[in-house]
């Protein structure tokens, strides 16, 4: 009987077999559809990521020669790594000797409004170790409009030695704030939006469109799903506040807006700017750049009217923190 039980004993102290219960992978892959012809040049090439948690997030590579510093861009609101700024801003800084990596996160094209904030953050995980895994040591974080508040939540968060620094454009301050207050301004609706969503929420139905479509001032009807509006829109629920991570990002910082932004309000960095430069800010530094542009429209949201000028800025800061 003793040799029986210490038998049992034995066999259950061995170690088990090594699982794995979730991996972060990547694969080159050709060009995805859709993609422009005139996204392109040399050293461009394409990758299918998949984050931690299943979901697969295009992507695009630039890997100049002898590049020692990597660009992780995110693009704006249902944008696309090739949309405007990311596309033309991604090619300029491959042109002139930086390794880019810019990713469609899971609220790309169709997608745009169906996620939730907190879950974006393994599109950027993904995209971060990625590049790591590519061997590269220096890696700066870029987010343009939505994608600013993924970055900064992203820098705030992941306190990684390879990340050297954070590029912000068309950033916006408060999210929540801005949604209620500036974009849609119709109490009823907003009521009605919360009603509908903490519905769905309770009968877990988070991820289906809500039944009520959020109105814009501007007589735009935008559907979205129960989880968007909690996560990014509703101000006790939304973690799309500016104001509240950047001031927790150890990293130095560039904002650039332009001037013709019809989407961007001029006073919504000052914000940022005011948060950064708050007392017991983690931010070692931060710069803030205005592109003039005589031009004014949603449009210039892009930086269409001052492609140069954009790369250029990026370029010139980054080469100012020897990067």
């Amino acid at each position: 009987m003793k040799a029986i039980i210490l038998g049992i004993l034995l066999a259950t102290a061995l170690p088990a077999a090594a699982e794995r219960a979730a991996s972060i992978d990547y694969e080159f892959v050709t060009r995805p559809t859709g993609v422009p012809a005139d996204y392109d040049g040399a050293g461009l090439r394409f990758l299918a990521i998949t984050a931690i948690d299943g979901v697969r997030v295009d992507a695009a590579l630039w890997q100049p020669p002898n590049a020692r510093t990597l660009v992780l861009m995110v693009h704006g609101s249902g944008e696309s790594f090739h949309g405007n700024p990311n596309g033309f801003l991604g090619k300029g800084l491959a042109e002139r000797g930086y390794a880019v990596l810019s990713i469609n996160t899971r609220q790309s094209g169709p997608r745009v409004n169906t996620d939730s904030f907190m879950a974006v953050r393994r599109d950027l995980e993904a995209a971060f170790y990625t590049a790591r895994a590519l061997g590269y040591k220096s890696i700066v974080l870029h987010g343009h409009s939505l994608g600013n508040i993924q970055v900064q939540y992203f820098a705030a968060n992941y306190w990684e030695p390879e990340i050297k620094a954070v590029v912000l454009t068309g950033m916006f301050g408060n999210l929540p704030w801005k949604s209620r207050h500036l974009l849609v301004q119709d109490e009823q609706n907003w009521s009605e939006l919360y009603a509908a969503a903490v519905k769905q929420l309770r009968e877990g139905r988070a991820t289906d469109t809500l039944p009520v479509q959020m109105n814009w001032i501007t007589g735009q009807k935008v559907p979205m799903s129960a989880q968007h509006f909690l996560t990014y829109r509703w101000e006790n629920s939304s973690a799309a506040d500016g104001t509240y991570w950047i001031r927790r990002v150890p990293y130095p910082i560039l904002m650039v807006r332009d001037d013709g932004d019809a989407i961007i309000q001029p006073f919504e960095p000052y914000m940022l700017l005011s948060a950064a430069g708050s007392s017991g800010s983690l931010v070692p530094s931060i710069e803030y750049v205005k592109l003039p542009n005589k031009e004014r429209g949603p449009a210039e949201h892009g930086f269409i009217h001052n492609r140069l000028q954009l790369i250029e800025t990026v370029v010139g800061w980054l080469k100012e923190q020897s990067l």
